[in-house]
Parts: structure tokens; C-alpha cells; sequence
């Protein structure tokens, strides 16, 4: 059973568009749709433009308002909590040693290189930390102090040199944002991010010490994946409300290096991409978990899919990939 938004509604009346009537979608959207509905991972397709839903569907799954857990695109919220710490004066900027943030986190046996670290190093993925995401994950999100845990592994690089993803770096970056601001990670996403958007942002898993997972198991609806990720299209604003420095925006979506798995650029907790000749940017979680962007096209899109299923390039994710490309910014240009 699948439920659906009627298209052309606009974004600041979501809340009132549950449930909603279900229409005939347009040849152009149906076609959209219909390969969507042979991804059997993907759960559902939410699609605005021009500041409008055209089109919002679960096609399996919960309900296009209900949080789900949005896995790695957690990221994407953490730089955005980032930035506003910075705009209030809570951190200095990219370039300030995240050490002495940490103060007892920081085992005394860790490599001195440590102490180099740097706010936008761990934003862009370049610590030079060994990884715990993929085959390590769940050994590092196991252990008794993560954190502890994170700065005692070897140095695998300089830092600011190679991108080693890891969830340890935006842990981290969780832990610093709560410690400097005097509230806990949940209460701070709730406060500069939940309450302006009008979103719900839910309880989500804790360490051993207490701090919610900086980098993962965030919980948001679809919708609410959308209003995110048009707020970062229009520069930050949301509705006359600048929620995010707009000169962060542009910050975060600058490449600083780039995925071995992809080759797409990264950013501050964003990938970029170039896919039929429009500049997109998009945050991604496990399993086919996407907020993809398309400035040119005033386009936002909005996936959830099985989060218990990885997504290979040579499986879902590359269909979603190939959906984007070949279906969705293909019809969405085309529009009049």
C-alpha cells in the first residue's frame, strides 16, 4: 500500500497535507515513479521543486511522516549543527584543533598527531584516523569509551591529507558541539535545526558515556528530509529564517577531497557530484538513505530505504545512481 501528497503543494504546509488525496501523476512524474517502484530497497521518493512538492510517495515502508532512521545522513546535520556552533561564536572555525575540546577524551598513548587535528579535518574525513565505519564499525560502536577508543588507533595519514571515512570523526564533532554549546547533541539538533524547520527529531541511540552518536542512527522523516535539504538549497533560509550561515552552505559543499569508492568530492558531511551535467550535492546514510540537491534545477530529493540492506555501487545504490541520472534530473530539466 502506498500513500501520496498531492503534487504542487507547497512545502511550508506540510503538516496539514496528512493524510492527502491521492492523484493521477502526470505521464512525465509516472515515469519517475514507476522506476522507482522496481528499486525493491527503496521504500519512498519525495520530489520538490521550485519550493513545491511535485510529488511524495511511500511505496513500502512508513509513512512519509514518520522518522526513520536516516543512518550516515546524520552527517549532514552534524556539520549543519557545526556551522550554527561557529556562527555563535561556540567554535572558533574549520581551522581550530579539536584536542583541547576533548580535554580527558584524549588518551595519553594516542599519536601526537593527534593534537593536529582540526575541526574541518574531521568534517571532511581527512583525520588521518584509522577507520571504524564498514567492517569496523560495529567493534569501534561497541567498545566502552568510543571516543577513547577512536583517538587510540594509529594514525593511517597526516591529518588534512587523505579522506578516510569514518563515523568516529562526527562522533567526535558531536561530543565537541555539546560539550562548548552546554547541552547534549539531541537537545541542540532539536533547538537550532527541529524547532525552525518544524521537524521532529526523536530520540536516537547514546554512547556508553551518555552522548548521542554524532554520526549516525539519527531519526527524521522523509518530509522532513525535504525541508533540510531545501534549506540548504535556498542558501540556508528557511521560510525568512537564515537556520544556517548561507557562506556555510557554500562552505560545506566545497570539495576538500574525494571518495575511493565513488569519486565523487566531499565536503563538510556532503558528497558532490556532476551526473548529467548538473551539479548536485547530497548527503547519503546506509542502505540508500539520500538527500540529493540540485541547485541549478531548483531540485531537492529525498530517498529512504531499507536500512537493514546495504547499498553497493554495484546494487542499490547504484540504482539509486542511475535513477537520479537517467530518470529524475533528465524529467525534472524538461519541466516548463
Amino acid at each position: 500500500m502506498t500513500t501520496r501528497l498531492t503534487r504542487r503543494e507547497t512545502l511550508t504546509g506540510l503538516a496539514a497535507l496528512l493524510p492527502a488525496r491521492a492523484l493521477a501523476q502526470p505521464a512525465p512524474l509516472g515515469a519517475i515513479f514507476d522506476a522507482a517502484r522496481q528499486l525493491e530497497q527503496l521504500h519512498s521518493l519525495v520530489i520538490a521543486h521550485h519550493g513545491q512538492i511535485l510529488e511524495a510517495e511511500a511505496l513500502r515502508g512508513p509513512a512519509l511522516d514518520r522518522p526513520v532512521n536516516v543512518k550516515s545522513v546524520s552527517k549532514s546535520l552534524v556539520s549543519a549543527l557545526t556551522g550554527i556552533a561557529i556562527t555563535r561564536g561556540e567554535l572558533t572555525g574549520p581551522d581550530q584543533p579539536v584536542a583541547p575540546l576533548l580535554r580527558r577524551s584524549v588518551p595519553r598513548r594516542a599519536d601526537t598527531r593527534v593534537h593536529d587535528i582540526t575541526i574541518g579535518h574531521m568534517l571532511s574525513m581527512r583525520s588521518g584516523l584509522q577507520q571504524v565505519s564498514g567492517d569496523a564499525y560495529a567493534e569501534w560502536v561497541g567498545s566502552k569509551h568510543l571516543i577513547y577508543e577512536a583517538l587510540s588507533k594509529p594514525m593511517i595519514a597526516d591529518p588534512g591529507t587523505q579522506m578516510l571515512y569514518s563515523t568516529a570523526s562526527y562522533h567526535i564533532l558531536g561530543a565537541v558541539l555539546a560539550r562548548v554549546a552546554g547541552k547534549d547533541l539531541r537537545t541542540l539538533a532539536r533547538e537550532r535545526l527541529g524547532e525552525p524547520l518544524q521537524i521532529e527529531i526523536p530520540e536516537w541511540p547514546k554512547d556508553p558515556q551518555g552522548l548521542y552518536l554524532g554520526g549516525n542512527d539519527m531519526r527524521l522523516s522523509p518530509l522532513a528530509m525535504i525541508r533540510f535539504g531545501e534549506t540548504y538549497r535556498r542558501g540556508g533560509d528557511w521560510r525568512g529564517r537564515q537556520v544556517v550561515a548561507r557562506d556555510w552552505v557554500e562552505t560545506s559543499w566545497t570539495p576538500y577531497t574525494a571518495s575511493v569508492e565513488t569519486g565523487h568530492g566531499y565536503g563538510y558531511g556532503w558528497f558532490t557530484w556532476q551526473p548529467a551535467g548538473h551539479r548536485v550535492v547530497y548527503a547519503r546514510g546506509y542502505g540508500g538513505q539520500m538527500i540529493w540537491i540540485a541547485p541549478d534545477l531548483d531540485l531537492t530529493v529525498a530517498v529512504t530505504s531499507n536500512p537493514g540492506l546495504p547499498a553497493t555501487l554495484d546494487g542499490h545504490l547504484g540504482a539509486l545512481n542511475d535513477l537520479l541520472e537517467t530518470v529524475i534530473l533528465p524529467t525534472i530539466a524538461a519541466l516548463p
